[in-house]
């Protein structure tokens, strides 16, 4: 089952599915939003794909609706994990501009601040003062639906609610500027989409998943999920030693090679592209990098 957020031409956004005829069934508003299905995921699912799969549910076009993040508030930073394809962490030796580490030994973790987040279809926020290197980076993206702390191996993955994509669009001047921290080089405002639908668990057969990245027409990046060095159990399991992670949390698996840092000539994102991540059975993001102001100084409305 494929589960959305959703606007209304009224404005209003709601909790969705979607069914294998293309069409939307839109939640009745006592389910709440995302989080609160992921908070109550074991009476609320059951209850949502009766109604997704039921004939008398009456389904609406997707075109007459705005596909937003699934997730629309987050509880804490964007988890990440880095390197966790062999062949993109190869592809950039050499590239790192001094701050290159021998082959890691166990996942690499990172966040991103909470406001990068935009939906599957929204613009890309491109300013070229905040930096001159922008890269792409197609992900899946895994979401926690149960509460635990150093979570053993063996039942890591009864803590997966679903999987979605994510472009963990990066700055890599910043990167290199910040003493090769990630944080800053990942955390730009309205860079981060995020769906298009999040796919329970149990729906999605990582083995069989391909992922890919398209620049302009031109695919970049394209890779299997079972080449991830570090498989999704043991990224949860070690991401959660003597850490909680709660319902709700996400965390990107990685990106595989093809980033345009690391070719030859390197490949940077500008003004006017496009960006299509898409991988089997999760659907696809689609979105176009559009000026916006960042680096002015900005107060809180």
């Amino acid at each position: 089952m494929k589960l959305g957020t959703v606007e209304l031409r009224t404005g209003e956004e709601r909790l969705a599915c979607l069914r294998a005829d293309g069409n939307v069934v839109i939640a009745p508003r006592e389910f709440g939003d995302m989080q609160r299905v992921i908070d109550a995921c074991d009476s609320a699912i059951p209850a949502l794909r009766k109604l997704c799969e039921s004939p008398q549910s009456e389904g609406t076009a997707l075109s007459e609706l705005r596909l937003l993040s699934p997730i629309r508030r987050l509880r804490r930073d964007v988890l990440c994990t880095g390197w966790n394809y062999w062949d993109h962490f190869y592809e950039s030796e050499g590239k790192r501009e001094g701050q290159d580490v021998p082959k890691p030994e166990a996942p690499t973790f990172f966040t991103k601040g909470p406001d990068v987040l935009i939906g599957p279809h929204d613009d890309i926020a491109f300013d070229a003062v905040i930096s001159g290197k922008w890269d792409y980076e197609a992900e899946i993206a895994l979401v926690i639906g149960k509460e635990g702390r150093s979570i053993p191996r063996e039942h890591a993955m009864a803590h997966v609610f679903g999987y979605c994509l994510a472009n963990d669009v990066s700055q890599r001047d910043l990167q290199r500027r910040h003493g090769g921290q990630w944080l800053k080089g990942k955390s730009i405002d309205g860079t981060m989409p995020l769906g298009p639908w999040l796919t329970l668990r149990d729906d999605v057969e990582l083995a069989n998943v391909t992922l890919e990245c398209e620049l302009n027409g031109a695919v970049m990046q394209q890779a299997s999920a079972s080449q991830m060095a570090f498989g999704i159990a043991e990224l949860v399991s070690e991401l959660s030693f003597g850490m909680t992670l709660r319902p709700g949390d996400v965390l990107l698996t990685g990106t595989p090679s093809g980033i345009g840092n690391a070719r030859t000539p390197p490949v940077f994102l500008k003004e006017g592209d496009l960006v299509v991540v898409r991988a089997t059975g999760l659907g696809e993001l689609r979105n176009r990098l559009v000026a916006k102001d960042l680096s002015s100084y900005a107060t809180p409305a």
